[in-house]
C-alpha cells in the first residue's frame, strides 16, 4: 500500500475519481456506455424527467462539461440510438435533445448498476450507520462549493 499521508487531497480525489470511473466503465459496457455517456445520459434523462428539452449547451451547463465535449458524446448518444435531437423551433441554430425509447430503457438499467456499484464502493464508510458517508457527501459538497466560487 502506498504512503496516502503524503498526498495531497486533489491527489487523493483524483486517484479515487480514476478507480470510480474506471469501474463504472466496466459495469456497464455490456449497455455500450462509458462512465462519461452514462452522465450525459443520466444527466439528460433526469432533465427530460422535470419536462424539458434541453439544448447541447444547456446540457453542458447541467453537466459542468465543456460544450465541445457534450457534442461528442452527443453524437455517440446518437449514433447508438440513445439520444434524439431536432431543431428548436425557437432558435435555428440550436438543437433540443431528447431520449430515444431504448435511451430511456439503458439509463434505467445502467442508473440501477450504478447504484449498486456505489453502495459496494461505499459500504466501508456505512458500518457505523452511515455516518462517515454523510459526512463524505457533506465534505465533497463542500469542496465543490468552494472551487464552483474560485472558477468565477
Amino acid at each position: 500500500m502506498q504512503d496516502r499521508e503524503i498526498w495531497t487531497t486533489g491527489s487523493l480525489v483524483w486517484h479515487l475519481g480514476l478507480r470510480w470511473r474506471a469501474g463504472v466503465d466496466r459495469a456497464i459496457a455490456h449497455l455500450g456506455l462509458t462512465h462519461a455517456q452514462y452522465s450525459v445520459l443520466a444527466s439528460l434523462h433526469g432533465l427530460v424527467s422535470a419536462g424539458e428539452r434541453p439544448s447541447q449547451r444547456e446540457l453542458a451547463a447541467h453537466t459542468g462539461l465543456q460544450r465541445i465535449y457534450i457534442s461528442k458524446l452527443v453524437r455517440a448518444l446518437e449514433k447508438s440510438g440513445f439520444v434524439v435531437s431536432e431543431r428548436d423551433s425557437r432558435d435555428a441554430r440550436a438543437v433540443c435533445l431528447d431520449l430515444s425509447d431504448e435511451g430511456k430503457r439503458v439509463i434505467e438499467l445502467a442508473k440501477d448498476i450504478v447504484r449498486q456499484l456505489d453502495a459496494k464502493n461505499t459500504e466501508v464508510l456505512t458500518k457505523t450507520g452511515g455516518r462517515e458517508l454523510a459526512e463524505l457527501h457533506r465534505a465533497l459538497g463542500a469542496l465543490l462549493d468552494a472551487t464552483e466560487a474560485g472558477d468565477e
